[in-house]
């Protein structure tokens, strides 16, 4: 079996879900490539070619992947999948914009977000907001699929030593142009990779409140997240949003504060090692997921809990 992996990157640098979706592609097979489709990306194909577990890097460098536009993608995907058994992708927005072009182009169908494989041709994945875990088949000579990050540890960014080759792009489809992006910048670590998360939600009262939550977030070293009634009240920018609909994350620590615990926010953070819940609400469904419960009002919580914060690092 050969599995061909897409990497997500910013032209610099492999974004971690792609370490996830290796670790995914090794329980498939020993045959891996990655492909790393960019612009001036010559950086990300040298880090891909050190990954443990990697046998080959294809590298197509063209203008028109400077931003991994799906429609350029897919088709560039579907001329290298030929002798392919699995092609992988991480399921985040970008994975989950290819992939179904993928899949479509190539008649077969596409998985999603799986969290489990069981053999080469059956795999696990999450359905009713992760209330369902079903177990899907697939017969296909090429199977289709977006790998949750969350569900698989990060292969080790050393101890490869994997070839890279150059393969020709394909032509701009021209059907799609990048116009411009807002990011969010932040000295806090990605929502996505950390292993602490603050999250706030409606009880927040307002965007100006979350500086309650980012002065936690700064002494613990965490990322700020929000549910999305947070995010859709105009709190928050859109990329805190964690849950269904949003990112789903796995931290080592998650905080959620003045979050009920909607079924989609539940999705999206529930896998993570241990979560702590502060509502005033004390049937909140929060808590039926939370390790440690505090049933308090936030705004005397949260900063109380800055200043213990405060005391521990004075005392080193």
């Amino acid at each position: 079996m050969s599995i061909l992996v897409i990497a997500e990157h910013d032209n610099v640098a492999l974004k971690p879900a792609t370490l996830n979706t290796v670790t995914a592609a090794t329980q498939l097979g020993e045959d891996i490539a990655v492909l790393v489709a960019g612009h001036n990306c010559g950086a990300v194909a040298e880090a891909a070619a050190q990954v443990a577990g990697v046998k080959k890097v294809l590298i197509a460098d063209a203008p028109h992947y400077a931003h991994q536009l799906a429609e350029n993608m897919a088709a560039l995907v579907v001329g290298l999948a030929s002798g392919h058994t699995h092609i992988l992708a991480p399921a985040t927005a970008a994975g989950k914009n290819t992939l179904p072009r993928v899949a479509a182009l190539l008649d077969v169908a596409q998985i999603t977000d799986v969290i489990k494989i069981d053999s080469a041709d059956t795999f696990v994945r999450p359905i009713y907001a992760g209330n369902v875990l079903a177990t899907v088949q697939s017969k296909d000579a090429v199977k289709v699929m977006t790998v949750r990050g969350t569900a698989f540890p990060a292969a080790t960014v050393t101890g490869g030593s994997a070839a890279i080759e150059t393969v020709a792009p394909a032509t701009d489809v021209g059907v799609s142009s990048f116009v411009g992006q807002q990011l969010t910048q932040s000295d806090r670590p990605e929502l996505t990779a950390a292993r602490i998360i603050v999250s706030g939600g409606r009880g927040m009262g307002n965007g100006d409140n979350f500086k309650l939550l980012e002065d936690v977030a700064d002494k613990l070293g965490a990322a700020v997240g929000a549910s999305r009634a947070a995010v859709d009240a105009g709190f928050v920018p859109n990329d805190y949003q964690v849950g269904q609909t949003g990112k789903v994350v796995a931290p080592t620590l998650y905080v959620a504060v003045g979050i009920s615990g909607a079924i989609q926010h539940l999705a999206g953070m529930k896998d993570s090692k241990v979560i702590v819940a502060i509502n005033k609400d004390e049937e909140a469904p929060i808590f039926q997921v939370a390790d440690y419960g505090l049933v308090a009002d936030l705004f005397a919580a949260v900063p109380e809990l800055s200043k213990e914060l405060d005391k521990l690092k004075a005392a080193g």
